[in-house]
């Protein structure tokens, strides 16, 4: 057996979707590690404005810096998915864009205080951090135009709207705007980046990235946003252990959290998303783009499970109410987001429906229970069954419904 030793710098011509047992490599592995910092640090700073009832504050900074990391990580997901060399340039140019992920973490902090302060937003450092791993972007589509004819024009059209949408980052970067008026520039340039990419796949015949690889990879960063449901979780309990000790309450409590998360990790594998992304490679946009909302909603589970901790230490300025709806909102956002994504690139099983409605039910029942004076605990003890009520009853009537609904896309898979 031959060992290759080194990683010498080789041509970037495109990788082969159809490539059999493709799976995520280490660096990619390495790479998603550091967005449990950006995940973590955006919780925290929502918990806390949260706690202190700045709504706003809170929503608009965990949108602005969770898009940001988010972002980031879905455009190296798709390159590498498509060109990936693993070679000794792209894992240089990877590791500027870890730098410039780990440079937006640190800048989420200043983002937050100064919208809880009411001022102009302070996001010099999440644009500075934005900008350089877009710059290691940049020079990855160009390597790519550089190298593979076949998909230049599509490299093209990624790296010069990325360009554009720099110039737009570095006006943000550098104008001293009012909240709403940063808002509206930092939409502008976010439309010009999601612009990129429809107009490269859909006019040039696209990139050639793999099917069960980006499903794969999807589902890594989904169980890296689930890890703040785990960090939430202790922090409940220690801050019931805490303050009132171990009870049967407390253990309820944390098997309660626990399980949330479980169902959370099991309900997203529910579908097999390879397959039918490979069958129907079009409705990649949709599916893609819209796990922005559903990673935002699976690591602010974990915020809202340590606005319940700070409930337990006596340091929030919200009613029981406004604590129980920290986790059951982001939940419910993460229950019917996946229901209506597998409803997307399947047939519409009327059973989808019915398992958001009982979901839903559940959320706001438990909200309703907190808010009529009901104990917190048992509140977000109901709020947490809403996910492990649709893997239920998806294990009894749904696995036989998958089946047909694959084989009617041309997908024989074997539950």
């Amino acid at each position: 057996m031959t060992t290759r030793i080194g990683h010498p710098l080789r041509r970037m011509t495109g990788r082969d979707p159809h490539q059999e047992g493709r799976v995520a490599t280490s660096l990619e592995l390495f790479y998603d590690l550091v967005f449990v910092v950006a995940f973590a640090a955006a919780a925290a700073q929502l918990a806390h404005q949260l706690a202190e009832s700045h709504y706003q504050a809170a929503i608009f900074g965990y949108l602005l810096c969770t898009f940001a990391a988010i972002w980031a990580w879905i455009n190296f997901a798709w390159f590498a998915s498509a060109f990936d060399t693993d070679d000794w340039f792209f894992r240089l140019v990877t590791l500027v864009q870890m730098i410039g992920v780990a440079i937006i973490a640190l800048g989420i902090p200043q983002v937050f205080d100064s919208l809880g302060h009411d001022e102009h937003v302070d996001n010099h450092v999440l644009v500075i951090g934005y900008i350089v791993m877009r710059v290691g972007m940049v020079a990855q589509w160009l390597r790519a135009a550089a190298q593979s004819e076949r998909y230049r024009g599509a490299c093209l059209i990624y790296a010069g709207m990325t360009l554009v949408a720099q110039i737009g980052w570095i006006a943000v970067l550098i104008a001293d705007m009012a909240p709403l008026a940063t808002l509206l520039a930092m939409i502008a340039c976010i439309a010009v980046e999601f612009a990129g990419p429809f107009i490269a796949e859909r006019s040039t015949g696209g990139t050639p990235w793999h099917a069960h690889h980006i499903a794969e990879r999807y589902g890594l960063l989904t169980i890296v946003t689930l890890g703040e449901g785990v960090v939430g979780t202790v922090a409940v309990l220690g801050a019931i252990v805490e303050v009132e000790g171990w009870s049967v309450q407390t253990a309820v409590l944390g098997l309660a959290s626990m399980g949330v998360t479980f169902a959370m990790w099991w309900m997203y594998f529910i579908v097999p998303v390879g397959y039918a992304l490979h069958a129907h490679r079009e409705k990649s946009f949709g599916w893609g783009y819209g796990h922005i909302v559903i990673f935002m909603a699976a690591a602010g589970v974990g915020a809202g499970l340590h606005v319940a901790a700070l409930y337990f230490e006596h340091e929030v300025h919200v009613g029981a109410g406004a604590v129980v709806a920290t986790v059951a909102v982001p939940l419910g956002v993460y229950c019917l987001g996946l229901l209506a994504m597998y409803d997307y690139l399947l047939p519409f099983d009327p059973l989808s429906l019915l398992l958001g409605l009982g979901a839903a039910a559940l959320l706001v029942a438990a909200v309703w229970l907190a808010a009529v004076g009901i104990s917190v605990i048992v509140a977000i003890v109901v709020a947490t069954l809403a996910p492990v009520l649709i893997v239920v009853l998806d294990e009894i009537f749904g696995v036989a419904r998958k089946a047909r609904a694959l084989a009617s896309i041309g997908v024989e898979v074997d539950y």
